[in-house]
């Protein structure tokens, strides 16, 4: 079997989308040997992490070849590249990153999509107009052309089920995975460089995502507020990509008092993410919606108690160890914090228990649940 992949995001993205793309990649083209597997990229000179990826003989990279296309390299991934992929005798196409060519029809091969979320209809107030208006169209029109539907956690599914009135037996979920650096332990000496060079406190909560809105850390400052108010000082680091959000709770943090126990870092570095990880007494993820919470998953893979909030899909991530809140309430929030900092008993169970139940993310039993949709589609009339 011939699968091509939509590898844009795999070569171009550091986070996100591209992590998810080379996780698939990697863990099909290492799991499946007998199988051949394409790389759609648009442009040979954008391939920077691609490195990440390792090669094998069963592992390929397509680039445009035309001229046309060579100048016109994003309407490659919309009209052109269903030509290359007649071409090259593709059996299924996996758009990994919401949509498909628009011709997909034409390249007589089967397709899936991967839907990760439908955030911008579900929370619109987060997105610019126009580009609520490109990712609905891109979105609607590949759940309609694809094959089968891949979403990336049951909140999704139903999501797509109810938004884009798709029948539910068309769409399968198969989960993200981590990378398996987070399950790695990291030497002692590594925690103990990285803890210097960022000057990290000797114990704090964790979160790791962008700083915007819709991820809500808001409500772990005050939560940290409200227990420092109480006499139990607990640091918060975050560590993620400014947004203009990000004002919002600096003066929320100059109001309360709380400046040293708030510690911001941007452009951390991902070999030292691990690290991050694995020196948290716990992690806190307290985002309104997701399509499926990756966080999560990498703190509980790294052997870190996780808080969530309800609401979307972070159940899912996270497992039943984990504790949730309401993404609007305070008081749940500086309750459970207060709980896993205090409580070794309950900290060592919840390691335990989020460390077993990662196990079902591992890269080869989600590369048997991909190919089990591939398997699926080739057998569709």
């Amino acid at each position: 079997m011939i699968i091509g992949f939509d590898a844009k995001r795999a070569a171009q993205n550091r986070t996100g989308l591209g992590n998810y793309s080379r996780f698939v990649i990697r863990s099909l083209s290492e799991t499946f040997p007998d199988s051949r597997f394409l790389m759609y990229v648009p442009n040979e000179r954008r391939t920077e992490y691609l490195g990440e990826i390792p090669p094998s003989d069963n592992l390929g990279v397509v680039f445009p070849v035309k001229a046309l296309w060579r100048r016109m390299r994003s309407l490659w991934r919309v009209w052109g590249m269903s030509g290359a992929l007649k071409a090259d005798g593709v059996n299924i196409f996996h758009g990994l990153s919401n949509e498909l060519p628009l011709t997909i029809r034409r390249a007589s091969c089967k397709s899936v999509v991967t839907i990760h979320d439908l955030i911008f209809l579900s929370h619109p107030h987060c997105y610019h107009f126009i580009d609520r208006k490109i990712y609905d169209f891109k979105f609607r029109r590949a759940c309609v052309n694809a094959d089968r539907i891949i979403a990336v956690s049951h909140y999704t599914k139903r999501q797509i089920v109810e938004r884009y009135g798709v029948a539910a037996d068309k769409i399968d979920v198969v989960y993200q995975g981590c990378d398996p650096v987070f399950a790695v332990p990291v030497p002692q000496s590594r925690l103990i460089d990285v803890a210097r060079r960022h000057a990290l406190p000797e114990q704090f909560l964790l979160y790791v995502g962008s700083i915007e809105e819709r991820k809500n850390l808001l409500l772990a400052v005050e939560a940290v507020a409200r227990l420092a108010a109480r006499g139990e000082r607990v640091h918060l680091v975050a560590v993620g990509r400014r947004t203009s959000y990000l004002d919002k709770i600096e003066r929320r943090v100059a109001e309360e008092g709380i400046e040293d126990l708030f510690h911001v870092y941007h452009g951390v570095g991902y070999t030292d993410l691990p690290s991050f990880y694995r020196l948290a007494s716990a992690f806190v993820y307290p985002s309104r919606v997701e399509g499926f919470g990756i966080p999560l998953l990498e703190a509980i893979t790294a052997g870190v108690p996780a808080i969530g909030c309800t609401g979307s899909c972070l159940e899912e991530a996270g497992g039943p160890s984990s504790l949730y809140v309401s993404p609007d309430d305070v008081e749940a929030m500086s309750a459970a914090i207060s709980r896993i900092m205090s409580d070794d008993a309950l900290r060592c169970a919840m390691i335990s228990e989020g460390l077993s139940y990662s196990r079902r993310f591992a890269a080869p039993t989600l590369a048997q649940d991909l190919m089990a949709v591939y398997q699926k589609v080739m057998n569709q009339s």
